[in-house]
């Protein structure tokens, strides 16, 4: 998977997991709230994998 694609998927799951999150809040459902600011982590951790590989890239295409 290019660091592009996991930067995209990254954000996806930042911006679900929000979303989760703040519904979770608003109906009072906490294993829904954590479900979505764990899914926000993953999203995280998905977008700093994707800049990554975009870092490595650009070092290999300058050898």
């Amino acid at each position: 998977m290019s660091g592009t694609k996991d930067k995209i998927k990254g954000a996806a799951n930042e911006a679900a997991g929000a979303v989760k999150e703040a519904v979770g809040k608003a109906v009072g459902n906490p294993s829904l709230e954590i479900e979505g600011a764990a899914q926000k982590l993953k999203g995280g951790a998905q977008g700093a994998v994707g800049n990554a590989k975009e870092a490595v890239k650009k070092i290999i295409d300058k050898a």
